[in-house]
């Protein structure tokens, strides 16, 4: 299992494109990948549960993944959240 704390940096936060950018990421690795805020952890590569994190900008996220390509998913997700989804 690996984790990484990033801090979102586009101002809206995960609202339906960067979700989808985000979950279209995390579906390219074969590892179970989660997103957590606050105690509340979902499936990074399901929309609805992403989006009912209701992260905003700002907000402090944990990625975590278990798998064969752990360590890459995580580093990739955090890459494409500091971006800021080139909003």
């Amino acid at each position: 299992m690996y984790v990484k704390d990033v801090v979102v940096q586009n101002q809206v936060g995960l609202h339906a494109r960067p979700a989808t950018f985000f979950i279209q990421k995390a579906n390219e690795f074969k590892s179970s990948v989660w997103v957590e805020k606050e105690e509340r952890r979902v499936n990074a590569k399901s929309l609805l549960g992403v989006l009912s994190l209701g992260i905003v900008g700002g907000t402090t996220i944990h990625i975590i993944a278990d798998g064969a390509d752990e360590t890459a998913a995580v580093d990739s997700l955090v890459k494409l959240v500091q971006s800021g989804f080139a909003e």
